[in-house]
């Protein structure tokens, strides 16, 4: 194993050679009895010590209750944004669908076109108001 290998370890896996990976041991404890293996096991000795003894602060008091406040806030906010757009979605299902209907009436109903018109000084948009004609009969 050389220097660089066996610094590699110790970064990685701290200054304990029972931590480091099974594999590894054997030769990391023949390297570890030399001078160069000593100087790298001790760097990494130091470190294990500062990061064993940091120590997380206790959180506020009062943390706990903002979270859930905000999240309680942050619920309430996403259910309005969700029933606006879900009216939304349902107002456009609507337009859609009285757009299909009015498509459909238009293509599939029958158009009423009369074979022959004539139209004179007595036809209206009502019918024929002619002077011989009783006012009940309406002829197009």
């Amino acid at each position: 194993m050389d220097a660089g290998h066996f610094e590699a370890l110790a970064m990685a896996y701290g200054g304990q050679l029972q931590c480091w990976p099974q594999k590894e041991r054997a030769l990391a404890q023949a390297f570890a009895l030399t001078e160069e293996g000593k100087a790298i096991l001790a760097r990494a000795g130091r470190l294990d010590a500062l990061l064993d003894g940091y120590a997380v602060p206790a959180p506020a008091a009062g943390l706990h209750a903002r979270i859930l406040q905000d999240g309680k806030a942050g619920l309430a906010r996403r259910r309005r944004v969700w029933l606006w757009w879900s009216g939304f979605g349902l107002a456009g299902v609507g337009v859609a669908g009285a757009l299909a209907g009015a498509v459909l009436v238009t293509v599939l109903a029958p158009v009423a076109r009369p074979e022959h018109a004539v139209f004179d000084a007595n036809t209206t948009a009502f019918g024929d108001v002619g002077p011989g004609r009783p006012a009940a009969e309406e002829d197009l």
